[in-house]
């Protein structure tokens, strides 16, 4: 149900949409700071635009980067208006403040089927409150500009935040499309997935997806081991990983999924060969070689050919596949090929009618940077974190509260 349907006839209501622009800014780009990726702009119009087209007085609030609690011009959303603007095909107005002057004069002129964007939240140090009374406050302002909520940034729904889970507490509020989209789908991750289901994990990290692995342990046939986390897993063997990410903290923890894995039989595929670099560069020298024989001054930053043919042989007979993190540092060319594999495993998964998704963040700002459509992708979530917090079991306080309130279909 849409979130039309759901808040009734929105004709003439001020309706305030929690989206996610948090896009990535080219701040030296000629004329002003330019968006490098609209993907999270583009995932935002469809319910910004089934809002206006029903009449509704659309406010739009949303967050960009990390400011302080106060304004910072490098933050400002005023670049992400003329591209809303253009993706809607309608005028976009915006407030210079959330819930300040400017603000409430913008709500008072909208006309029926307007659409206004605040500033950044961020910009206000209520938004990100600990203290429940700060961010009540600021949460009263903010539902003061309107008659009803919507829902629809995934990427923050994980989050606690006062115009997350506090705004929806003041007003009549509903789930926007992008958000029943993002649970749908992870939903299907999680219950009761077609088989062979297969996760695949990069990134740098491996403490950041401790609680995903062993979540999915239970839930999944095979984990791929890709990123800076595959050398804290080749440690774990005994292997050498010379001046490769490695979190210490986290060895324990990856051998005991690796003997959990074994005695469960879910397969943990890591990789057979590594690219490395004599420095974090792409002009330094690169080699490939045995994942079991990383030089002792050299930075693996890449999983290599060999183990990108075996990803890919590990994904062809999937029917379920969730990919969180990059494969190796893909910003520079010699480190890309594993990543761009990958994806390519995965399009190639999507074709043949296999659920494929692309766990958000530098997933997806990766796949867009190596030159592939959305499209070719059963779907790409906005949301990283909140995907991962998802898929760990986590309650997203994002979701709970609209539940609470009624909407639960």
């Amino acid at each position: 149900m849409s979130a039309i349907a759901s808040l009734g006839d929105v004709r003439g209501k001020r309706v305030l949409v929690r989206s996610d622009l948090n896009v990535p800014l080219d701040h030296d780009a000629p004329g002003g700071p330019r968006i490098t990726d609209d993907g999270r702009v583009r995932a935002s119009v469809p319910t910004i635009a089934e809002l206006a087209d029903a009449g509704a007085r659309v406010i739009v609030c949303a967050h960009l980067g990390r400011p302080k609690g106060v304004p910072e011009q490098k933050y400002s959303l005023a670049p992400v208006v003329p591209r809303l603007a253009e993706l809607l095909g309608r005028d976009v107005k915006f407030a210079t403040d959330t819930v300040g002057e400017s603000a409430q004069q913008a709500v008072a002129a909208l006309q029926d089927g307007e659409v206004l964007l605040l500033e950044n939240l961020r910009f206000n140090p209520g938004e990100t409150a600990k203290s429940e009374a700060e961010r009540a406050e600021f949460a009263d302002a903010l539902a003061g500009l309107a008659d009803a909520f919507v829902s629809d940034g995934f990427g923050v729904v994980h989050r606690a935040q006062a115009s997350v889970y506090d705004v929806a507490k003041r007003l009549p509020s509903a789930m926007g499309g992008l958000v029943r989209t993002e649970v749908d789908v992870l939903r299907r991750l999680t219950e009761d997935p077609e088989r062979p289901y297969a996760v695949v994990l990069g990134g740098a990290k491996v403490a950041d997806k401790l609680a995903v692995i062993d979540n999915l342990l239970g839930k999944a046939d095979r984990l791929l081991i890709g990123g800076g986390m595959l050398f804290t897993f080749l440690a774990a063997q005994g292997h050498e990983v010379g001046k490769s990410l490695l979190d210490a903290d986290s060895l324990d923890a990856c051998k005991g999924y690796l003997e959990r894995a074994e005695e469960t039989g879910v397969e943990i595929v890591l990789p057979v060969d590594v690219v490395c670099g004599r420095e974090f560069s792409a002009d330094t020298e690169v080699v490939t070689v045995p994942a079991d024989q990383i030089p002792a001054d050299m930075i693996g930053l890449d999983i290599g050919p060999e183990s990108a043919r075996l990803y890919a042989e590990k994904l062809s007979d999937t029917r379920t596949v969730f990919w969180n993190g990059p494969m190796g540092a893909f910003e520079m060319e010699p480190f890309a090929a594993g990543t761009k594999a990958l994806a390519e495993a995965l399009v190639e998964a999507t074709a043949r009618g296999a659920l494929t998704v692309v766990g958000g963040g530098d997933s997806a700002a990766a796949v867009r940077q190596l030159g592939f459509a959305d499209e070719q992708f059963g779907h790409i979530s906005t949301g990283g974190g909140a995907s991962l917090e998802y898929l760990e079991g986590k309650a997203l306080p994002g979701i709970t509260v609209l539940t609470e309130q009624g909407d639960s279909r």
